[in-house]
């Protein structure tokens, strides 16, 4: 399955909540969710009878399109959380956490997870001092995550810096702005995400 390139607000739509996937825009009265606030298609504004089924798909569609993963890497994660020890949804919501690009979105580096992934990819971004451009490599107690002394001048990312002030900071994360780096200080468990997702019904979904 190819990475999806339409129009993402068509994603909160179909999801009915928004998941800030355009930045700054999804803030504003231009937000598609705000405007049409209704699944996209000639039935959007029908009622809709969903099955236990469908309401398991449609939470593990708003997980995985939340953190921009294809079905197999998400597939990936999930069998990986199953193998760990504890109970498999908080583990997949552990995992998916600590990926880097969305390390990266947390403390700024990008508007949304879209914008961070490209950040880590063009290699502005150092793990304990050394740059990485996997996005998808899982931080670690300890790690410490920060923006590389040459893109500390690009214009794009201080203006993503400067928005994501008033974002909160997840407790499992140490950041200083001064420095643009972040220590990981604890592994994020249950609480610490406060995405509204009922992860129950995924780990119902594929243990069917």
């Amino acid at each position: 399955m190819a990475r999806y390139t339409g129009p993402v607000c068509r994603i909160c739509r179909r999801e009915n909540q928004k998941l800030f996937l355009k930045s700054e825009r999804c803030l504003t009265e231009k937000c598609a969710f705000e405007r049409r606030a209704y699944p996209p298609g000639q039935h959007g504004h029908g009622r809709i009878k969903f099955s236990e089924y469908a309401l398991q798909l449609r939470e593990k569609q708003k997980l995985k399109r939340l953190y921009g993963l294809v079905e197999k890497q998400f597939r990936a994660y999930f069998e990986k959380a199953e193998r760990m020890k504890g109970v498999t949804g908080s583990n997949l919501l552990s995992l998916l956490e600590r990926r880097l690009d969305n390390v990266a979105y947390r403390i700024g580096l990008g508007g949304s997870r879209t914008q961070s992934r490209l950040v880590v990819r063009h290699g502005h971004v150092v793990v304990n001092g050394s740059r990485l451009d996997i996005p998808s490599y899982i931080v670690k107690k300890g790690d410490v995550v920060g923006l590389a002394e040459k893109s500390q001048k690009i214009t794009a990312i201080l203006a993503s810096l400067e928005a994501g002030k008033n974002r909160e900071t997840p407790q499992w994360l140490d950041l200083d702005r001064a420095t643009f780096k972040a220590t990981v200080k604890d592994i994020p468990t249950r609480d610490d995400v406060t995405i509204p997702v009922e992860e129950r019904m995924v780990v119902e979904l594929y243990s069917k």
